[in-house]
């Protein structure tokens, strides 16, 4: 597996967040974290990026330990994540946030970039054909130079996912990308899940409460339950399962069955 949990609990003032999780994911697939709301869902991804120390269990990324690392180490190391609420530079534009991102491979030091050394003009080229490259990659390169903020909501979550994919990730998390988008751009955003893992080589593990999108586009799908894993398998086996159902729709298996 390329991201490996094992009996992970995470407590907060004595609360059980997360209850012995364990499950992986493998390279090259993509994969789905669901579960009502309250479930864990997020806690589990801030613990895997390091903005949360869990007090019991282990965590390996391509076999490096990652629990004892912080946020930007992580990233380093290769695992690139969005947020449920976009996060972006108010004041830069949407090329400036990528390039962002691309802070995690930088080498050069405040004095080259003080006085603009040649090796830190070339990093800088290399860092702007980079980002670029991701803001063509998800289909907004025509937008670089506009304020970040005064895009289309739609095409604000495609700068965060370019800006994740500018730090050069092996693993991308996404935390409901599809939260806020209408039914075309929920499309679209399959196309480029399935186009980050096909050519990219990029594993992805997102959170998600649209169900016919997880169901699309998921080799296999983990379900939690109030800090548990209730449930794991292929997304036909998931939807047939009666506890998913019952926890996570209650007593309606329409939606489910998308």
């Amino acid at each position: 597996m390329l991201l490996q949990l094992e009996d992970i609990v995470l407590r907060f003032a004595g609360n059980t967040v997360l209850d012995n999780v364990r499950f992986g994911v493998a390279e090259g697939t993509v994969a789905s974290l669901i579960g009502p709301n309250g479930a864990g869902k997020t806690s589990l991804f801030n613990c895997i990026t390091g903005f949360y120390r869990p007090q019991q269990g282990a965590i390996t990324f391509a076999g490096e330990p990652l629990l004892k690392r912080k946020p930007h180490a992580v990233t380093r190391l290769g695992i690139a994540r969005t947020f449920q609420n976009v996060r972006l530079f108010r004041e830069m534009t949407v090329l400036e946030n990528v390039m962002a991102g691309q802070h995690c491979r930088s080498r050069a030091g405040a004095l080259s970039a003080v006085l603009a050394l040649p090796g830190q003009r070339s990093e800088e080229a290399h860092i702007r054909n980079v980002c670029e490259d991701c803001l063509e990659f998800v289909g907004i390169g025509h937008e670089a130079d506009r304020t970040a903020t005064n895009l289309a909501y739609g095409h604000q979550r495609l700068v965060e996912i370019a800006r994740a994919l500018a730090t050069e990730p092996r693993l991308l998390l996404l935390d409901e990308p599809a939260a806020g988008l209408n039914s075309t751009e929920k499309a679209e955003l399959v196309t480029l899940i399935q186009r980050i893992r096909d050519e990219r080589g990029v594993a992805v593990l997102l959170i998600e409460h649209d169900m016919g999108l997880v169901m699309e586009v998921s080799q296999y799908i983990t379900v939690l339950d109030h800090g548990r894993v209730i449930a794991e398998g292929t997304a036909g086996e998931v939807q047939a399962d009666p506890a998913v159902i019952e926890a996570y729709l209650g007593q309606d298996e329409e939606e489910l069955a998308l």
